[in-house]
């Protein structure tokens, strides 16, 4: 008897697509009914809190799970019907660094190559441009166990790509470093856009605001803001805060601003002003003409923070 061959769906510009992605582990739902359309070339970012449901997102796509209900296309293929072709064509940095420390830098990339089918020669001249690129070059021979964090985070990342992998998929590719080695990790993933398209995992806000193309709000299981980080401001551009910090702030001052404004705040020396339409000049003017001694002020332009918080009332650390 003949098997049937299962074929790849066209998907034009589109990478990855979900429909009514949905996870539950008894009874609490992780991921909610998701609905996205991720472009080819793409650095698309899901931002989010601790437990908002992004890793078990990335653990179905890359089909480590099955979902509960829906399903999704990887490059057209589904992730129910054609797991091993998907599990061809990605590559994936997982939270957890997937590194053997007994093992050396070349030995890790060549595991995983090998594990792709990665032809010896191939696979050599892959290991030295990425052991270059990520600034590891003089490490190739050297024990895992004896790097920092941030070197083993570069590591996961080169081993994730040595197979030069169509989607790549990055959970927490930066989580728990310094600075420095966050700003490291940044350049490279900037190199990559545009050749790979890359569904990366973070609740750093600036993190995603630096490196997305576009960025998925997501919170208990669901995508509850979509857009660019300039869109997803430009929707809190409803309300606009002003700061200013004057002297001779006195109950006058104050009591004269709350009945101009929709919220007036003081800490201080420093008044926060918060309305739909905020006039520097005439805010500026006001304070002066009232008595208060105006030092500093500017016009405070929204966050992602700012963002999240006014979609979900929370932190976004919890």
């Amino acid at each position: 008897m003949t098997s049937r061959r299962v074929k790849r769906a066209k998907t034009d510009d589109l990478a990855i697509q979900t429909f009514n992605l949905t996870k539950a582990f008894d009874g609490l739902v992780a991921v909610d009914g998701i609905e996205l359309k991720i472009r080819k070339g793409e650095l698309f970012a899901l931002l989010g809190p601790n437990g908002a449901g992004k890793t078990t997102t990335i653990n179905i796509l890359c089909c480590l799970l099955k979902p509960t209900k829906g399903t999704a296309q990887i490059m057209g293929y589904d992730i129910l019907k054609q797991p091993f072709k998907i599990k061809e064509i990605i590559g994936v940095a997982p939270q957890e660094t997937a590194i053997s420390e007994h093992l050396n830098t070349q030995e890790n990339m060549s595991l995983i190559g090998r594990i792709h089918g990665v032809k010896s020669t191939e696979l050599k001249g892959r290991s030295k441009q990425l052991l270059e690129t990520m600034g590891l070059g003089g490490r190739a021979k050297d024990q895992v166990r004896k790097f920092s964090g941030g070197m083993k985070r570069r590591l996961n990342i080169m081993m994730a790509l040595i197979h030069n992998p169509e989607i790549l998929f990055l959970d927490e590719p930066t989580l728990g470093l310094d600075p420095q080695a966050r700003r490291a990790i940044w350049e490279y993933i900037t190199q990559l856009k545009g050749e790979k398209t890359i569904l990366l995992t973070t609740h750093y806000m600036d993190e995603a605001d630096f490196l997305a193309d576009r960025i998925g709000v997501m919170d208990e299981g669901k995508i509850i803001a979509l857009g660019s980080s300039q869109e997803l401001k430009a929707g809190m551009r409803e309300k606009n805060t002003m700061i200013v910090s004057a002297q001779n702030l006195t109950p006058k001052v104050i009591e004269e601003m709350r009945s101009r404004y929709a919220e007036v705040s003081i800490t201080g020396d420093t008044m926060l002003i918060t309305d739909s339409k905020l006039d520097f000049r005439e805010i500026v003017d006001r304070l002066q003409s009232s008595g208060a001694k105006v030092r500093s002020a500017h016009i405070k332009e929204p966050t992602l923070e700012d963002v999240f918080l006014n979609l979900t009332g929370k932190e976004l650390r919890e």
